[in-house]
């Protein structure tokens, strides 16, 4: 890598804490709470607490983010949820690796003097 190439990584948080109730998430993520609910059941996304009925469901930004990740690649490239699991833990590991890369080569400038 260069001293031009930079690699960028962008986090989204929510500094307020704030969660979406099925319904909201459903409007948000502009699906159905069908779809929500087979996520769930997936393991693809998660509801905050483990509550048994899907209508006192809450979840963060971070599963709206996922909800928006699982339905963008659904679309595209027409996965099934099995498959929509398995691309987003996959895609997960990749993020995490990348994560650890940069940290790595940024130590080795930093040992290195640079």
């Amino acid at each position: 890598m260069s001293k031009q190439d930079h690699i960028l990584t962008v986090e989204v948080t929510d500094q307020d804490g704030s969660t979406f109730t099925l319904r909201e998430i459903c409007e948000r993520g502009e699906c159905h709470a069908e779809f929500v609910i087979k996520l769930v059941d997936y393991g693809i996304i998660a509801p905050l607490e483990d509550m048994s009925q899907a209508g006192q469901w809450h979840f963060d930004v971070e599963a709206l983010s996922r909800l928006r990740k699982a339905m963008r690649l659904q679309r595209d490239l027409k996965m099934n949820l099995p498959g929509l699991a398995m691309s987003l833990e996959l895609l997960d590991e990749v993020e995490d690796m990348r994560r650890e890369v940069a940290r790595l080569n940024h130590r080795i400038r930093q040992l290195m003097g640079e």
